[in-house]
């Protein structure tokens, strides 16, 4: 009897101590929100500029984006919309430039249109942030050398403690004086160039471990 009250006491204090986790990681993320960058459909494969490993990334994407809404955390849509002259995907008017199913917004979410690299160029994502009092961001989405680099580094100028779910990014092969960098250096190099000095810029994480509280 006196091992079974134990075994009791035992399992009542895990269960306590896993809730109060549980409580602190939420008050944790009051002040976070998550951008999703330029998760749009010609970005996958049938797409105007597929991107490597972009359906992997959109299905981390979307665990993320899950994990924010089980928790009625603020989302953030950005897509982008190419308005310079030459350009040849995420036109105007075009099903490639819708955002990809995977991440379909909610009524409730925020979608911004930019038409720059940096979502917060000429965008109302700074003024959005600071009335919801934001003060950290999740940032996933499109592509890592691009987009997702310079909004992270915006956003740390502006005063954002950011992390980026490195495998809920994907970027393409780039050709250098005639040399072809495969899109996974790439995906490496960006995020540990970004992520240094201490995460100076952001700290970099995956899926598994974010929604696990890591």
């Amino acid at each position: 009897m006196k091992n079974l009250l134990k075994s009791i006491l035992t399992v009542c204090l895990a269960l306590l101590s896993l809730v109060q986790i549980n409580a602190q990681q939420k008050r944790k993320m009051e002040n976070t929100a998550l951008l999703i960058i330029d998760v749009q459909n010609d970005y996958f494969p049938g797409g105007k500029m597929t991107l490597e490993g972009a359906e992997q990334a959109g299905k981390n994407t979307k665990g993320i984006l899950e994990y924010f809404r089980k928790n009625n955390l603020t989302v953030i849509h950005i897509k982008h919309i190419s308005t310079n002259e030459g350009a040849t995907f995420f036109l105007p008017e075009t099903t490639g430039a819708d955002i990809h199913s995977l991440v379909s917004p909610l009524a409730n979410e925020k979608v911004i249109v930019k038409h720059f690299p940096n979502s917060f160029r000429e965008t109302d994502l700074l003024q959005y942030l600071q009335s919801k009092n934001i003060k950290s961001l999740v940032i996933t989405g499109m592509m890592t050398d691009v987009c997702v680099e310079s909004t992270t580094r915006a956003a740390f100028d502006f005063g954002f403690s950011n992390t980026i779910i490195g495998d809920a990014t994907a970027t393409k092969d780039r050709e250098l004086n005639e040399i072809v960098v495969k899109a996974a250096e790439i995906q490496r190099s960006f995020l540990a160039g970004i992520s240094a000095l201490g995460n100076l810029y952001t700290r970099i994480s995956n899926t598994q471990d974010f929604v696990n509280g890591k």
